[in-house]
């Protein structure tokens, strides 16, 4: 009898001890950078599914899917509010190798909806490496206006990949006939440019009523602009966001009833600056030697950074740099850092500034080049803290999903990235990956 019941229990402890684990993933002891602008804590983030149920310092009993975070830091998914890509499946995974979990898309030459269902099944999925894919419409635009003037060779297809825009009429039915899709919102493309020779900017009447039809149908309105003028004529649409920065030059004395504007608008602003240092990448090899040094961008495309077009080309820049804005020794410092000034003050006075790269644009690289956006940010005088909310948080509201992504918090998705280094000392430490978690999965990166 005694050997029976020994033999019961030593069944019923191996059974027990094979029980599943009540989470399926635990990071435990981590500092906690949530994204909501609050200072780190120390914790356990335990998850069940795909959420994360439970953040607390309880002594953790499971032992099977736990990674021990003692050390490490852990911040939301990032968020890159301007990607294009014309080859998303090259792309996505060099995005989620360097933990960008979120894009967003607008628009672009290969953008049927067809391409944007492709991206989104792609993006839906956690077994492969790819971002959750957000995106508005095809571009509404102009003939002969931007992008199409300035990207001819991308092979624009009116009704497929743009839409011109030829009288007010028209645009009630392209707009009702774009949201039977799952967009974000119209994408509106307002600006001249961006180079000359320019051409007229969309009427005032055109931008009002796309504003306009967009709110009957329950979307919204993201206007790519170009300078300050556009801008308000964007806000005299009573229009919500903005998708660059780049062209906009705010002078808070000057501008005072703009800055009044877009201060009573509700604005939601994506920062692109990497757009200005893409311009200037050929003329600094150590940039150069960076990106060359990951080896997991084209070999091609990268070498022709070093080409003398390319050299010629950031050259021109800086002289145009010179002549329109008095700028004598143009450097990324005092390029760049007057703009990201404005943005600092706009980000303080509660305009919702968020992180953006522009990628798909020559020498501005998937994944990476969010990172610099990032570190472009810290140079300015933006604090780690509120840079990391702006790729996080900021981004998730303006796409109207912060109920479910954008922080670590108990029950939203649990898209974070297990950093070695603490990324308040420097924002360059969002690079010292160690774990990448995307819908409550560990995900494979490129280089392990």
């Amino acid at each position: 009898m005694k050997t029976y019941l020994l033999g019961l229990l030593l069944i019923l402890s191996a059974c027990a001890s094979e029980k599943e684990p009540e989470f399926d993933l635990i990071i435990s002891n981590v500092h906690i950078i949530d994204g909501t602008g609050a200072r780190p804590r120390t914790a356990n983030i335990y998850i069940r599914g795909n959420r994360i149920h439970a953040i607390h310092s309880n002594t953790i009993v499971q032992t099977k899917n736990v990674i021990d975070g003692s050390g490490k830091y852990v911040i939301p998914g990032l968020f890159d509010c301007h990607a294009h890509t014309s080859d998303y499946k090259n792309d996505f995974p060099k995005f989620m190798h360097f933990g960008i979990t979120s894009i967003f898309c607008p628009g672009g030459s290969k953008t049927t909806n067809d391409y944007f269902a492709e991206m989104r099944s792609l993006g839906a999925q956690d077994s492969l490496p790819a971002p959750r894919v957000f995106h508005t419409s095809q571009h509404f635009t102009m003939q002969g206006r931007h992008p199409v003037k300035t990207y001819p060779q991308g092979g624009w297809v009116d009704g497929e990949t743009v839409f011109y825009l030829t009288d007010t009429l028209q645009i009630e039915q392209l707009v009702a006939q774009a949201t039977t899709y799952p967009i974000a919102g119209i994408k509106l493309t307002i600006e001249e440019g961006p180079t000359p020779p320019f051409v007229e900017r969309i009427p005032q009447e055109y931008v009002t009523k796309v504003a306009k039809e967009a709110k009957k149908n329950n979307t919204e309105v993201f206007a790519h602009v170009s300078d300050n003028t556009e801008l308000s004529m964007a806000l005299k649409a009573n229009i919500k966001n903005i998708i660059h920065y780049t062209g906009v030059d705010l002078d808070f004395k000057r501008d005072a009833a703009l800055i009044d504007s877009i201060y009573n608008s509700n604005l939601s602003w994506v920062t692109t600056m990497m757009l200005d240092k893409s311009f200037i990448y050929a003329l600094h090899p150590e940039w150069i030697e960076q990106v060359e040094n990951m080896q997991l961008f084209n070999a091609e495309a990268v070498s022709m950074l070093r080409a003398p077009a390319s050299v010629a080309r950031a050259k021109a820049f800086t002289a145009m740099l010179k002549e329109f804005y008095g700028i004598e020794d143009p450097t990324l410092e005092n390029t760049v850092n007057p703009f990201i000034e404005q943005i600092k003050i706009l980000n303080e006075n509660g305009v919702n500034m968020v992180l953006g790269t522009d990628t798909g644009n020559t020498f501005i690289f998937p994944g990476y080049s969010l990172h610099e956006e990032m570190q472009l940010m810290e140079m300015g005088g933006i604090e780690p803290l509120e840079i990391i909310k702006m790729g996080t948080h900021n981004a998730a509201k303006m796409l109207k999903v912060s109920d479910s992504l954008g922080t670590v918090e108990v029950d939203k998705i649990a898209d974070f990235i297990l950093l070695d280094k603490n990324p308040l000392v420097a924002i360059k430490n969002t690079l010292s990956i160690h774990t990448i978690v995307k819908n409550g999965k560990v995900q494979k990166r490129i280089v392990e």
